[in-house]
């Protein structure tokens, strides 16, 4: 492997290698049998990709990813077929110096059609529905909880997954019509188990898991876990040294951006403004931060 370079990668193109999917942060390559996942340094904020990338944010992403896949693996299968370590394939190995520790060869699921998020704290879009009606994704609530207060016990909600533009938080009831209810109730149930057990790891370790998004998809009739698990792109990570309910609290992950953007005229539709080298600077650090508290090990 080579060494990791601070320039972050923003485009991925590996000629001779069919590219199937370009998402907001991921570059999907058709390796015939299996699936090639690159994860980019580009970030999203409120659904739209920014100018600048944040280095080395990709191999957190996809280090983590691994780490999770690994000790969750008695919990549920993945989609997995190469170790993080493991070398390239011959026929990527030209393309080392671009893949190193930000790719996954991974079986070729096909990918659940919702969303599967897990709350354990009250924040973001379920803090300002709670205000409005003492409930979040439709879930009723006991009354009286402040902004980052845990729930009483964590929360399925479910989401539709928008090609563009913004995900739709749906019922549970709503996702087995589109899903079906055998699929949808493994799929809750494997999240839940997920999330506690990743809660309460990343507890011992500084860090409060508020909420998080899991991706699954089914290969060969069963369901596997598949895409990235308990990242600082699809959690909400909090040190718990500082917690304090009843306001927003600091972060490691990309709430430090969307907070910055906050501050902004912007309307929230592409393009997206340029983040200022400190934003830039810091983001990158805190996602390194989690990386390291998490795994134990330098990035």
């Amino acid at each position: 492997m080579t060494n990791a370079t601070s320039t972050p990668i923003l485009q991925l193109d590996l000629p001779g290698i069919t590219k199937v999917r370009s998402g907001k942060v991921r570059e999907v390559f058709d390796l015939g049998d299996r699936f090639l996942l690159v994860a980019s340094d580009r970030l999203s904020a409120f659904d739209v990709i920014l100018p600048n990338g944040i280095p080395r944010k990709g191999e957190v992403l996809t280090q983590l990813s691994h780490f999770w896949f690994a000790k969750f693996a008695d919990l549920v299968p993945n989609h997995l077929l190469a170790g993080a370590d493991d070398p390239l394939p011959a026929q990527l190995q030209p393309y080392t110096a671009q893949l190193a520790r930000r790719s996954m060869i991974v079986k070729k699921a096909r990918p659940l059609a919702i969303e599967c998020i897990v709350r354990g704290y009250l924040s973001g879009s379920g803090w300002k529905e709670y205000k409005k009606s003492q409930t979040v994704c439709g879930i009723q609530l006991p009354a009286g909880l402040a902004e980052s207060a845990e729930l009483p016990e964590p929360i399925f909600t479910p989401s539709t997954k928008a090609e563009a533009g913004h995900d739709e938080n749906i019922s549970f009831a709503e996702a087995v019509k589109i899903v079906g209810s055998e699929l949808a109730t493994q799929a809750r149930d494997l999240s839940l188990k997920i999330y506690r057990a990743g809660r309460d790891y990343a507890r011992e370790r500084g860090i409060i898991i508020a909420d998080t998004k899991f991706e699954f998809g089914v290969f060969e009739g069963k369901l596997i876990l598949i895409d990235e698990v308990l990242t600082p792109d699809s959690s909400r990570f909090w040190p718990a040294d500082q917690y304090a309910p009843g306001q927003g609290q600091p972060s490691f992950d990309k709430q430090f951006v969307r907070d910055y953007l906050e501050t902004l005229t912007w309307d929230k539709t592409p393009p997206g403004p340029q983040l200022p080298a400190e934003v830039i600077a810091k983001t990158s650090a805190k996602y390194q931060e989690a990386y390291e508290r998490l795994t134990g090990k330098a990035l």
